[in-house]
């Protein structure tokens, strides 16, 4: 991260610095290439995941180092791409966004890059992954309702001209498997 970038100094800062935009054009300047992790940053990753508006003072004494050490750290994670934001962890339900489902996909061979753009703008995408197997793309996607899935999936999807097949596995129950704070 460029100086100015810096919101506060590390000896006065009493939180986490933010995390630039991930990169989504090709615009974007490459990372670099990827550096080991030590046990501090390995120990500062587990806490952030836990709790992304940790203070950098409470990061610092956790893991045993400065302040200013623990800030060049994670801005370090940050610039090189480990860290790739800091958000929070909702409760889709609670959100309003009841039903939620795996939706699996085949698509025509050597698309993948014309889909996921496609993809990435559907209402409630959460995440999408092009994968191995009997299928090319499962997405996530969470919804106020079934009728709103309906949708999605038979509008939607099946209007995208690269996408041959789908199938809807309805999730019934859920649980983030990320360190709770």
């Amino acid at each position: 991260m460029a100086p100015e970038q810096m919101a506060e100094p590390p000896e006065a800062g009493p939180s986490v610095p933010p995390a630039p935009p991930a990169p989504s054009a090709p615009s974007a300047p490459p990372l670099p290439p990827a550096r080991p992790l030590d046990a501090i940053d390995q120990d500062i990753l587990h806490m952030l995941q836990a709790d992304g508006r940790a203070s950098i003072r409470s990061v610092a004494e956790r893991v045993h180092v400065s302040r200013a050490n623990a800030y060049a750290r994670i801005n370090r994670l940050i610039e090189d791409g480990v860290i790739r934001g800091f958000g929070a962890r909702v409760d889709h339900e609670r959100a309003g966004q009841g039903t939620s489902a795996y939706i699996t996909l085949k698509i025509v061979q050597n698309s993948w890059r014309t889909v996921r753009e496609r993809l990435r703008v559907l209402p409630g995408a959460s995440h999408i992954a092009l994968v191995g197997g009997d299928f090319d793309v499962l997405l996530l996607v969470h919804t106020p309702d079934n009728r709103a899935l309906r949708e999605l999936v038979l509008t939607r999807l099946q209007a995208i001209p690269e996408v041959l097949s789908s199938r809807t596995l309805l999730v019934f129950e859920e649980e983030d498997l990320e360190p709770e704070g």
